[in-house]
């Protein structure tokens, strides 16, 4: 069994900064690829950010220069650094993983709200 396990969502105000963490633990041999999905209230939920296993970031277009992500494979371990953070950036945060076996797995979701 593999679960991940989110953490550090809560409440800022604009122009606060968050930092969340996702860990994964169970049978993991490696793991290919992490990420980081959000869903806005009556949104679709959208990719955020990706980090390959050699280290390669996607980013949404939204979050460039304002969110970094960053991964530790030895600790199973994927971080989303969010700074300058703006109310549309109110969703619940998702982590996801792709692990060697081609599967991928998610995490139960962390609020992230931002607002005054």
């Amino acid at each position: 069994q593999v679960q991940l396990v989110e953490s550090g969502g809560g409440l800022v105000q604009p122009g606060g900064s968050l930092r969340l963490s996702c860990a994964a633990s169970g049978s993991i041999f490696w793991i290919s690829v992490m990420g980081w999905y959000r869903q806005a209230p009556g949104k679709e939920r959208e990719l955020v950010a990706t980090i390959t296993r050699g280290g390669s970031t996607n980013y949404a277009d939204a979050v460039k220069g304002r969110f970094t992500i960053s991964g530790d494979n030895a600790k199973r371990t994927v971080y989303l650094q969010m700074n300058s953070l703006k109310p549309e950036d109110t969703a619940v945060y998702y982590c996801n993983m792709i692990l060697s076996n081609m599967r991928d797995y998610w995490g139960q979701g962390t609020q992230v709200t931002v607002s005054s």
